[in-house]
C-alpha cells in the first residue's frame, strides 16, 4: 500500500514539475521562434509586410510559428508522460 501511494506521489512531483518547466520552454520557444525567421529572412521585414496587408507573409509566419510551437509542445507532452509513467512502475 505504501509503495503504490509513494508511486503516485513521485507522479505527481513530475507531472508538475514537467509541467512548470514545459510551460516555462514553451514561453520561452515562442518568444524566440519569430526572431529566428526573421534571421533566416534578413531581406523580408515580416512585421512591415503583415501591416502593409500583405496576407501571404503572414499566412506564412503564423504557420511557420504556429508549427513550431506545436512541435515544442509535443515534445514537452511525451516528456512530462515518460516521467510520469517512470514514476508509476
Amino acid at each position: 500500500m505504501y509503495e503504490t501511494l509513494a508511486n503516485i506521489t513521485w507522479a505527481l512531483v513530475f507531472a508538475l514539475v514537467g509541467g512548470a518547466a514545459g510551460g516555462f520552454l514553451l514561453i520561452w520557444f515562442s518568444s524566440r521562434i519569430p526572431a529566428l525567421l526573421n534571421k533566416l529572412t534578413p531581406n523580408i521585414d515580416e512585421g512591415k509586410e503583415i501591416i502593409r496587408g500583405n496576407r501571404a507573409v503572414g499566412d506564412y509566419f503564423g504557420r511557420i510559428v504556429s508549427a513550431a510551437i506545436l512541435g515544442v509542445s509535443i515534445i514537452i507532452a511525451a516528456a512530462v508522460l515518460a516521467g510520469v509513467l517512470a514514476a508509476l512502475r
